[in-house]
């Protein structure tokens, strides 16, 4: 099996260098680097190292784009994408390359390099509308070509979130996504205890985008995206009792939630009518081919 790599990055200088090098160590194949408009002199660290293929630069900070760039250039019978702050672990690829033997999509574990220790990642699967869906880490996963083209790979509409609207993609097309435990990656942990700010109203639209254009008008949709809210607003309302923030703060997310929601259900059954295959992409990778905007290709 030939497998090429994918690597979208923005801004990713350090942590890139890292990931190239373990993925040269492991995986002596096609690498391909997607670099958004980064502004940390990545294009200049990737085009000076031998190990990559082929550099794609695209002028979209959209990573879902990025996925698609890669897409337009791998020679690969499968294709793997890798995030950039994060390192394959040995054993990566004879983990991806024998599950895909009997699979179509796989996906495995992220160690996270803390002080206390060391935290792996497990397989989580839902049970939605009669579909099992089994999600996987978007910056570790590994498709078979075929696989991919079925899907016309990652939905642009969406800035987070893409590799959760494909697994509920890959469930309705009655694909499988294979656990392998050995097909782990590693990354470094923020330590310092800091608080990582939530863009509600993207991560609301995109909720309600990828529940309504999977599932249509069904109960599921609205109950899916009120519990998540529900669970949201509980959190962020023990971080107001706490003095981590302000109740102004909460009533803003709030209002952010529901607006998000509204535009992303509206958006999302407007993509299910556009798109009424299984497959459900009407912003998918055939649907461009405008994505870079410079190319350096060295095969």
């Amino acid at each position: 099996m030939d497998l090429s790599v994918v690597v979208p990055t923005l801004n990713d200088r350090d942590e890139l260098g890292s990931c190239l090098d373990a993925l040269t160590a492991e995986v002596p194949t096609e690498i391909l680097v997607v670099n958004g408009p980064s502004t940390d002199g990545t294009s200049g660290m990737v085009r000076d190292r031998e190990d990559v293929s082929v550099l794609v630069e695209t002028d979209d900070r959209n990573v879902n784009v990025a996925r698609n760039a890669g897409l337009d250039r791998a020679r690969g019978d499968a294709v793997a994408f890798v995030n950039p702050t994060m390192a394959v672990e040995e054993g990566w690829l004879d983990a991806v390359t024998h599950a895909l033997d009997g699979a179509d999509a796989v996906t495995g574990p992220t160690h996270e390099q803390l002080r206390a220790g060391v935290a792996t990642d497990t397989s989580e699967s839902r049970t939605i509308r009669g579909r099992t869906v089994t999600y996987f880490n978007g910056g570790n996963a590994a498709f078979t070509r075929e696989v991919l083209e079925e899907l016309d790979g990652f939905d642009e509409y969406l800035e987070i979130g893409g590799a959760r609207d494909v697994a509920h993609r890959l469930a309705g097309l009655d694909y499988d996504v294979a656990w392998a435990t050995d097909m782990c990656v590693a990354r470094e942990a923020a330590t310092d205890g800091g608080m990582t700010e939530r863009n509600w109203r993207t991560r609301y639209r995109s909720l309600a985008y990828r529940m309504a254009k999977n599932y249509g008008v069904h109960p599921t949709v609205s109950l899916r995206t009120v519990r998540h809210a529900f669970t949201d607003a509980a959190s962020t309302l023990r971080d107001v009792a706490r003095g981590d923030a302000k109740p102004t703060s909460w009533f803003g997310n709030g209002r952010d939630v529901v607006v998000g929601s509204v535009a992303g259900y509206k958006d999302g059954l407007r993509a299910r009518y556009a798109d009424r295959s299984p497959r459900r992409n009407p912003n998918g990778w055939s649907t461009r081919a405008d994505r870079a905007v410079a190319v350096y290709d060295r095969r």
